[in-house]
């Protein structure tokens, strides 16, 4: 059984309540220190490294399952104000933004090199970071200027939304929660907004023969945020049609960012009925987009949006197996892509993983689809 020290660890939820209760329980244990960048000591930490088999050098409660997690992952520890702790591969980017440096070449080298590099840079800036512990690892090395990174506490932001939600859209039901080191996503079933909603939508399927499509979506509403730098608090909107939900936008985003509060996402939220509405407006607006070449605009709008190609591949075959040849639109074209993510989940491709390509398949819904409506075929 995965322990949350893990890097890999992942938690489910299929209630409100228990997904609030675990990140009230992750706010009290969680730590987030300031110091200074020059103050950053690093230390390799390889399943070589003689810190593997010394847990005393370790900070309190740190635990030799998550010393020995870091050996397999990051590979390195740090030293903050005299304490030395293990940090976790979801403090990689932001470490490495504090030190002032990347590349493809630094993953290759050794712990112990890498940790020197670190160090000889860290040890340049004066600036303040904001460092986040949380379940016995450094999970970020954020700037310690408000300015460029603000504390958004999940759990404040989980209980805005749900308030918000209550007072705007009644009757709305929780789908379900996720949560790894990285980032946190919840969804919400909107039943008793589908007309207002979805009506107009709906009846112009309807019209198309597509009846029992129409009547099996649902409005709902998806919420992410991250601790680690990952995403902004932001809601998108959500169809769901009771095999998987299909994301058609971003409703309302607040950056970590410009001393940003959660009082700036609970005023955001207020936009939340009117960005569906325009969401669900662009998504009836590719009904109007024909396309001559619907396989080949199918292809080229997969490559641009970087879908992971095996499933792509297989979502093309399937839609130009199901269609039947001569012109289709944009709107048929976008449904025949959701069968990606739902090849990705039957292939258990990682639910962090997926959420990103859901968000990126939606920007289909702003593409100038001519451009990619081209008689050349292009292969992926």
């Amino acid at each position: 059984m995965q322990k949350p020290c893990q890097d890999s660890y992942y938690t489910l939820f299929s209630s409100y309540p228990t997904l609030l209760d675990y990140h009230e329980e992750q706010a009290k244990n969680s730590r987030w220190i300031r110091c200074k960048v020059a103050d950053l000591q690093v230390e390799p930490l390889s399943e070589s490294s003689p810190l593997i088999g010394n847990l005393s050098a370790f900070a309190a409660g740190t635990s030799q399952e998550a010393v020995e997690d870091t050996a397999e992952n990051l590979g390195l520890a740090m030293r903050v104000n005299g304490e030395l702790y293990p940090v976790r591969m979801t403090a990689y980017k932001s470490l490495l933004d504090r030190a002032k440096i990347g590349g493809t070449a630094l993953p290759k080298l050794s712990r112990e090199v890498l940790a020197e590099v670190l160090n000889e840079c860290l040890k340049l800036y004066s600036a303040d970071a904001l460092l986040l512990i949380r379940d016995e690892k450094i999970s970020a090395v954020h700037s310690g200027d408000e300015v460029d990174y603000s504390v958004l506490p999940i759990d404040e932001l989980l209980k805005a939304l749900q308030a918000k939600l209550d007072a705007r859209f009644s009757g709305n039901e929780f789908e379900s929660g996720y949560c790894d080191h990285s980032l946190v996503s919840a969804s919400w079933r909107m039943p008793d907004q589908k007309e207002d909603l979805l009506g107009t939508y709906a009846k112009v399927l309807a019209a198309q023969g597509k009846a029992t499509m129409a009547s099996k979506l649902m409005p709902g509403i998806r919420f992410m945020t991250s601790d680690t730098g990952v995403a902004s608090a932001k809601v998108s909107a959500l169809l769901m049609n009771g095999r998987h939900s299909i994301h058609i936008g971003g409703c309302v985003a607040v950056d970590h960012r410009h001393q940003s509060k959660v009082a700036d996402f609970d005023t955001a939220l207020d936009q939340l009925f009117a960005q569906f509405g325009d969401s669900i407006a662009k998504l009836q607006a590719l009904m109007e987009i024909h396309l001559d070449f619907p396989i080949n605009a199918m292809t080229r709008v997969c490559k641009k949006l970087s879908l992971p190609k095996k499933a792509a591949v297989e979502a093309i075959a399937m839609f130009e197996m199901s269609y039947g040849g001569g012109p289709a639109t944009a709107h048929d074209v976008f449904l025949a892509m959701q069968e990606i993510p739902f090849i990705l989940k039957t292939d258990k491709f990682p639910e962090s993983k997926l959420l990103v390509v859901e968000e990126n398949m939606a920007r289909a819904l702003t593409l100038k689809w001519s451009d990619f409506d081209l008689a050349k075929a292009v292969s992926y």
